[in-house]
C-alpha cells in the first residue's frame, strides 16, 4: 500500500506540469503594440514590453485594429482582430 501510495504522487507531479502548462497575461495597462511578423504582437507599457502573443489562423497589418475581450489574456483566449476573433496560439510573457 505504502508503495502503490508513492507511486501515484509521484505520477501526480510528474505530470501537473502539463496540466498548468497555459501562460498568462495582464494586458490591461499596454499602451501600445508592435506587429514583429504578420501572426505575432508584441504589446507593451509605454517603453517595457509585456508580452509576445502569436495568432497563427489571422493576418495582422501594421494598421490593425486590435481589441482584447479581456485585459488578462491565456493561450486559446480569442482577441480581436479588424473585427475578427482570433485564437490565440501563445502568449509569452516579457517583463
Amino acid at each position: 500500500m505504502k508503495k502503490m501510495w508513492w507511486l501515484v504522487s509521484l505520477a501526480i507531479v510528474l505530470l501537473s506540469p502539463t496540466f498548468v502548462s497555459a501562460d498568462c497575461a495582464s494586458l490591461g495597462r499596454f499602451t501600445h503594440w508592435i506587429l514583429e511578423t504578420s501572426h505575432t504582437l508584441i504589446f507593451y507599457a509605454g517603453p517595457k514590453p509585456l508580452a509576445r502573443i502569436e495568432i497563427p489562423n489571422c493576418e495582422i497589418t501594421p494598421l490593425s485594429t486590435i481589441r482584447l475581450r479581456t485585459s488578462y489574456v491565456c493561450e486559446l483566449d480569442e482577441i480581436e482582430i479588424d473585427g475578427v476573433a482570433c485564437h490565440i496560439l501563445t502568449v509569452e510573457i516579457l517583463n
